[in-house]
């Protein structure tokens, strides 16, 4: 025994200690496996920054729902108030949610209420002065596959598609009225729906559904794939969590090969239960997505980072009151907005008209 015992003790020597290493990180199913450069997990980071690049996060605060305000950050993880707290501008009104059009102009939709019967556009040149544009007043009456649909506008959200070089609107509408005494069956209803525009002035059909399962879903935002290959929509599950629906209230999503589907069900949680309206930006890096969402109502942001949009994902701690453990911070009670990459010439001049706090 002692002989067998000294004859491997010798090969196992004669073994490169970077085979060893790689073996011991290798995962199951890989044939082989590099290992990553980087600290190890958990030690402290600087975040990269990109001197050309910076990000607006156009945002409602819990004191006042459904007016304008705007965080920036550098580095995609640390964010400041701007304006003092006050809001950017006196005639938005919504959920805000922003996308840049083929002219360079950004468009801003909103609406007064989930009763409001319109749909309403801003525009600006520069971020700093939004001005009214347009109105739509979509058909819920006629949307195939969704009968008995009331007449509710939920979060109205806007992607602005380079490849066909058109808008894609998206809300949410239940088909079951709220009510005190079952409030879930109200939310448990809501499906996401959808229309097109070269303009936001013309809309050439009736809304339509956007996913064809038989689950709540509401906040959808579109964002295509790192690799140009399609596109991933990042939905709040709606329908209440339990044993039965582990998944409720969570983010999620589902990637397709085209920007209308058809979108398989999506994959796992990216976020704990009880969170909703995600944004999703690009981290200064180009490796990784930070994909933010609210723990509502209006207690915090959390943070999942990805390697691509189908993940791995992993969340991040922040806003702990340990600054030790903190890899991200937001200002206190931001609530629903949307996240967009801004030239650092376009950060610069938002500092200037709307100046930072401390």
């Amino acid at each position: 025994m002692s002989r067998l015992f000294q004859r491997l003790r010798s090969a196992r020597a004669l073994v490169p200690a970077a085979i060893i290493a790689a073996s011991l990180t290798a995962t199951p199913g890989s044939a082989q496996q590099t290992l990553q450069p980087g600290p190890p997990p958990g030690a402290p980071e600087t975040p990269f920054v990109d001197p050309d690049r910076a990000y607006l996060f156009a945002h409602m605060t819990k004191a006042r729902y459904g007016v304008l305000h705007y965080s920036v950050s550098l580095d995609g993880l640390h964010w400041k108030r701007l304006n003092s707290g006050a809001p950017v501008s006196r005639v938005y009104h919504g959920h805000a949610s922003i996308a840049q059009g083929v002219d360079g102009r950004y468009f801003l939709v909103g609406n007064n209420s989930d009763d409001d019967r319109l749909i309403r556009f801003w525009v600006s040149t520069d971020l700093i002065r939004w001005t009214p544009y347009a109105t739509y007043q979509p058909d819920l009456a006629h949307i195939p596959g969704l009968t008995n649909a009331q007449q509710r506008i939920g979060a109205p959200k806007l992607f602005f598609d380079k490849a066909s070089r058109q808008f894609l609107l998206t809300w949410h509408t239940p088909t079951v009225p709220g009510s005190k005494e079952d409030p879930e069956s109200y939310w448990t209803s809501q499906r996401t729906v959808y229309v097109v525009s070269e303009d936001l002035r013309r809309f050439a059909s009736a809304p339509r559904r956007l996913f064809d399962w038989n689950m709540a879903t509401i906040d959808t935002v579109i964002q295509p794939r790192e690799d140009g290959e399609g596109y991933c929509a990042i939905v709040k599950d709606e329908r209440y969590p339990s044993y039965a629906w582990t998944t409720g209230k969570t983010i999620r999503i589902s990637c397709a090969a085209s920007l209308l589907g058809p979108y398989p069900l999506p994959g796992p949680p990216l976020s704990p239960n009880f969170r909703e309206a995600p944004t999703i930006i690009r981290a200064p890096n180009n490796r990784e997505w930070l994909l933010y969402y609210e723990q509502y109502a209006g207690t915090s942001y959390g943070l999942s980072k990805g390697r691509s949009l189908e993940g791995p994902w992993y969340q991040v701690s922040g806003n702990t009151g340990q600054p030790d453990w903190d890899r991200y911070a937001m200002p206190t009670d931001v609530r629903h907005g949307s996240m967009i990459q801004i030239s650092r010439r376009q950060y610069d001049a938002v500092l200037k008209a709307f100046p930072m706090t401390d």
